[in-house]
């Protein structure tokens, strides 16, 4: 992959980089502005689920002919889809080392690297990025230098914008989630930063308030996520969400500022799919060979994302539920930490469900799988990307939140009917294989269930879709940005 990188040992590039004449760039009338280019740099969490979809704004940014300065790590970087060739000349990649930290795996950049009993270290080793970050920011607003117009920061980001502060630079937090979310991260955040008391929110669920006070919990890298974000949000100027009104009618309308900031929504987000986000480029992947030997609409897509894997007994009940409910099925697995490869399944599941089902640990090109005609259905840990992700094919959903904000993602889709949860222990979130056959029956299989979920999912697919209106919350974005610089 070719793309420029300019690491902190040159720096003095940078001045030169940014403040470079841009060359003209094909764009709609819509988007052409008199105006003089903004010069953005955007800091992701160290996610595959917060680099993509901010490479995704910083492209859609470039299109409109600003300029985009990407900072993250090398290995993060290298991993990247390309930028279009359009507007590569406006995306410059500022890799900053990730400094080593004992514990962590070697070369453990982003969290798909990182055991999630690591994580913790992950972040201490991203805290150690301040002081890289700080220096890079000073030569970008160095004599020569095109100064940054704005910073904009993921919400963990607390010395980012601490640094925008030092520099005199505009800073927007990113919270990419849903205006639901950020409403009740809005009702309890300042309160859970200061204290280990946490109030559940509406509809939260009794084992959720587990993930809710790990959130608050200080642990190896000496500050908690809700402190973090506290922080960051009390620097900014801005808070983005990746929402809209169409999206949310009923929240977006009440959400006008977060912790006293004004609160812009971004859109959706959504990746192209004829883009580099977990796209096949030659059509050659195998779990795609696979799905070509399907029947059309037969196959449920598992996948839980990367970041918190399930227990081996947990894989082994979604397994056996898998089996039980008698449908195709492709699962992206991440295997659980300390598991050996022989053991990950339950004895005889692949002999048991040979020719109907696919297991596979590596990469899968998620896009390309979702807009493959043989899937039916996508059994999703309702990340906010995966959420956007299945319902821009218009896929029913089967839901099985494990952490964060994926519960309260979850119930928002239900109460859309576009999908149900499998079914929980209240207590601890447990689950069973007769939960999981029911809940990937009722929405895969069983034809009266299926044609309900179906239709309501292809009504939010016509919003994910729509991309004159995710381009709407672009222009709008970019006009509060210059309004405050004006």
């Amino acid at each position: 992959m070719s793309r420029q990188l300019l690491r902190l040992p040159d720096l003095q590039l940078l001045a030169a980089c940014s403040g470079r004449a841009c060359p003209p760039v094909a764009m709609d009338d819509s988007s052409i502005t008199t105006s003089s280019p903004l010069h953005v740099v955007i800091c992701p969490w160290l996610a595959f689920g917060h680099l993509l979809p901010c490479l995704d704004l910083a492209e859609r940014l470039a299109s409109r002919g600003h300029r985009v300065s990407f900072v993250s790590t090398p290995r993060n970087i290298a991993r990247l889809p390309p930028v279009r060739p359009a507007v590569a000349h406006l995306v410059d990649f500022v890799a900053l080392p990730l400094p080593r930290v004992e514990g962590l795996p070697e070369g453990a950049e982003s969290t798909n690297d990182v055991p999630y009993e690591k994580f913790e270290l992950h972040r201490k080793a991203f805290d150690g990025l301040a002081a890289p970050f700080s220096e890079f920011l000073g030569a970008a607003c160095a004599e020569g230098g095109r100064k940054p117009d704005w910073i904009i920061v993921d919400s963990f980001h607390h010395w980012a914008a601490a640094a925008a502060i030092q520099h005199k630079v505009r800073c927007a937090m990113l919270v990419l989630a849903s205006a639901s979310m950020a409403a009740m991260w809005a009702a309890g955040v300042a309160k859970q930063a200061a204290s280990s008391e946490v109030q559940p929110a509406a509809g939260t669920r009794r084992f959720e308030m587990e993930w809710k006070k790990m959130a608050t919990t200080l642990r190896e890298s000496g500050m908690s996520i809700a402190e973090r974000a506290s922080l960051t949000l009390q620097r900014c100027d801005l808070v983005l969400i990746r929402s809209c009104l169409e999206w949310e009618p009923e929240s977006i309308p009440l959400l006008a500022t977060l912790g006293g900031k004004p609160i812009v929504p971004l859109g959706l987000l959504p990746p192209s799919p004829e883009g580099g986000r977990g796209v096949s480029k030659d059509g050659q992947d195998a779990t795609l060979i696979w799905l070509d030997g399907q029947p059309a609409k037969s196959v449920v897509y598992v996948a839980l994302g990367s970041e918190v894997p399930l227990r081996a007994d947990q894989v082994h009940e979604l397994a056996l539920g898998l089996k039980l409910a008698g449908t195709r099925f492709l699962w992206a697995l991440r295997k659980p930490s300390g598991v050996t490869d022989a053991d990950i399944l339950p004895p005889g599941f692949d002999e048991r469900t040979r020719g109907r089902g696919l297991v596979v640990t590596g990469w899968v090109p998620q896009i390309s799988v979702l807009a493959h005609g043989a899937v039916a259905a996508f059994l999703t840990h309702c990340g906010w990307n995966s959420i956007i992700e299945g319902l821009l094919f218009g896929h029913p959903l089967i839901m099985l939140p494990i952490f964060g904000d994926q519960g309260p993602n979850a119930r928002l889709m239900e109460g859309r009917k576009v999908g149900v949860q499998v079914a929980r222990n209240e207590n601890d979130g447990s689950f069973d294989r007769d939960g999981v056959a029911t809940a990937v029956r009722a929405v895969g299989v069983e034809e009266e269930s299926r044609r309900v979920f179906v239709a309501n999912a292809k009504k939010m697919q016509e919003i994910v879709a729509d991309s004159e209106c995710h381009e709407r919350c672009i222009d709008g974005f970019i006009q509060r940005l210059r309004s405050f610089k004006e």
